[in-house]
């Protein structure tokens, strides 16, 4: 019997799935920072040895993790079937039929893919003060620009520093002072560039946006991240978490022959000036929950928005409570991590549930089509196909799936009360 072809295996789990691609977990090491150990896995499984430590999960991803050492397919969603067998990639899948899983119009101006990327962030320590160099530098190399949002879900340990470094001094830009960063990077031996910067409390229920070019080093607040997908950066802090970090971070994504001719000056090209310096950061890039209308028996908030390159929302529907919700499609994911997935252990019947999707920008290439929340296995992400109508039942304590056509996509954290 011969195997089926990619597009055929693809219209198979959409049927086998009533339209649901379900995608087994996607787990990413990382040997910087150690693990917040808040994904509800055994203990022994955030270490992994040399390739370090558990401290983020993607979801619908079809973004390759960019590892010093690592599995080939790591960061990359995988579809499974029914059985919770893995079959293909989801980027395998997308790529051989991207109208089925995007939408016609969507994939026909989107050659690349869904080009979006949204993750679960949960460190230990704060994560290195860094860049994301800007498309005219990323280009350079034949990638992609990197801007990224953030949010922090509420009822969940903030662990040890909820705080997270922004830009440069304002002085720095005023006065083109760009070089005092310069020597920090050259002897690559402390902390100390980090007070140029600027710190901000990661408030629960609140976050940030952080356009391509903007220094920033995360802190530990387990973190709902929607970006581009991409994994270009630049490392500018030397010691992180009591250890000097290799000073090859420096220059990820420096080109060999800029590296020979400017050294460490090169990386500060990255820096958008401007940005970094704005004296009003916070009130230009600090994003809070905005309500929206809706009928029915949940409630929905914007959390991920300010730019046309993606946006999210939060829905919690009430135990036992039906909730439909309209609007212009999008590509939405939805993943409950374990049982109790980011929050700590709590009596049956007390705490919140977190649960997730990926989204992007609407930019409404089809009619509006509804989206259902349902019961499903704990662990699984899904994402569903164009062309379903359904509306959206609550199942009760254990969690709260997702289902809803692809257009744009898109991306929904969505939680529970029990």
């Amino acid at each position: 019997m011969t195997a089926a072809s990619p597009r055929r295996l693809v219209e198979e789990l959409l049927n086998d799935g009533g339209g649901v691609l379900r995608l087994a977990p996607a787990f990413v090491a990382r040997d910087l920072v150690p693990p917040g150990r808040r994904f509800g896995l055994p203990e022994d499984a955030y270490d992994l040895g040399e390739r370090g430590y558990v401290c983020e999960r993607w979801l619908g991803s079809t973004t390759k993790a960019d590892n010093r050492i690592g599995p080939p397919d790591e960061g990359l969603s995988h579809v499974v079937d029914s059985t919770g067998r893995p079959r293909m990639t989801l980027r395998d899948a997308v790529a051989a039929d991207p109208a089925a899983i995007m939408g016609e119009a969507y994939a026909a101006s989107h050659p690349q893919g869904l080009g979006r990327l949204a993750k679960l962030l949960d460190y230990g320590a704060r994560i290195p003060y860094h860049i994301h160099p800007p498309q005219r530098f990323a280009e350079l190399l034949g990638r992609r620009s990197k801007d990224e949002q953030y949010y922090f879900p509420a009822g969940v340990d903030a662990g040890p520093h909820p705080e997270t470094f922004f830009g440069v001094h304002p002085w720095i830009v005023r006065e083109r002072a760009y070089d005092v960063l310069l020597p920090y990077l050259v002897d690559w031996d402390s902390d100390l560039i980090l007070r140029h910067s600027r710190a901000e409390l990661q408030v629960p229920d609140e976050g940030f946006q952080v356009p391509s070019g903007v220094l920033h080093g995360p802190g530990t607040a387990l973190t709902v991240e929607l970006q581009e997908d991409s994994d270009v950066f630049a490392m500018f802090q030397a010691l992180n978490a009591g250890r000097i970090i290799s000073k090859e971070l420096l220059f990820h994504d420096v080109r060999p022959e800029d590296r020979r001719a400017h050294g460490e000056r090169f990386p500060l090209n990255f820096v958008e000036w401007e940005l970094n310096g704005d004296p009003y950061f916070y009130e230009n890039n600090h994003l809070t929950p905005q309500p929206i209308d809706t009928d029915g028996g949940g409630s929905e908030w914007w959390i991920f928005y300010n730019t046309p390159k993606f946006s999210g929302k939060k829905l919690v529907v009430p135990p036992g409570g039906r909730h439909t919700a309209t609007e212009r499609g999008g590509l939405l994911a939805a993943g409950l991590v374990g049982l109790r997935p980011v929050l700590r252990p709590r009596r049956p019947g007390r705490g919140r549930r977190p649960r997730r999707t990926p989204r992007e920008p609407r930019r409404g290439d089809g009619p509006a089509h509804d989206r259902e929340h349902r019961r499903h296995r704990p662990g699984g992400l899904h994402v569903l196909r164009a062309g379903h109508q359904r509306d959206a039942v609550h199942p009760g304590v254990r969690g709260v799936g997702a289902q809803r056509p692809a257009r744009a996509p898109s991306t929904m954290w969505a939680s529970t009360r029990e």
